[in-house]
């Protein structure tokens, strides 16, 4: 079975972090207490500091990849809007277009479009096909845009792997 794209970022995430925790902070740990009384040592105190992060991270991340893998790709729409789609959208009240990439939480970058299932745009294209329109309440009030072109993330896949796109 085939797995999103971001698990193998996080993935590759986790064994940084699992390197630093286990090979880099335990040297910084030695030579911090080579330098004697462990109770007045600053770089100690900010290496357990970071140990203890770096733990809670390594949880996080594991558990944010178990539940990211319990995605079934087959559940996912591949002729309306879900998660990895890119959507064109025209702007109905302005004119213009704009293109948006639906994706989970870690992956959101407003500056490349990159929105939340959960942001409300997002939650409007939900189960959205092309040519479909859609009403909006954003912080300047209600938008209306009108879906142009759809690629869903079983296209997407396809094409990145360079098999057929479906």
């Amino acid at each position: 079975m085939a797995e999103l794209p971001v698990i193998k970022r996080l993935k590759k995430d986790l064994e940084t972090l699992r390197r630093e925790l286990t090979v880099d902070l335990p040297k910084e740990l030695e030579r911090a207490r080579a330098h004697g009384d462990l109770s007045e040592n600053a770089e100690w105190a900010m290496a357990k500091q970071r140990q203890e992060f770096l733990r809670a991270r390594v949880g996080n991340l594991e558990v944010r990849i178990a539940e990211l893998t319990m995605i079934d790709l087959d559940s996912i729409p591949r002729d309306t809007v879900g998660l990895g789609s890119k959507v064109q959208l025209e702007d109905l009240d302005e004119g213009g277009t704009a293109e948006f990439e639906i994706v989970v939480p870690e992956e959101v970058d407003g500056a490349q479009n990159r929105i939340s299932l959960s942001s409300p745009l997002g939650r409007a294209l939900i189960g959205k096909a092309e040519g479909d329109d859609i009403e909006v309440q954003t912080p300047k009030g209600k938008r209306a845009y009108s879906v142009m072109k759809l690629a869903t993330i079983h296209t997407l896949m396809g094409s990145e792997n360079g098999g057929p796109k479906e």
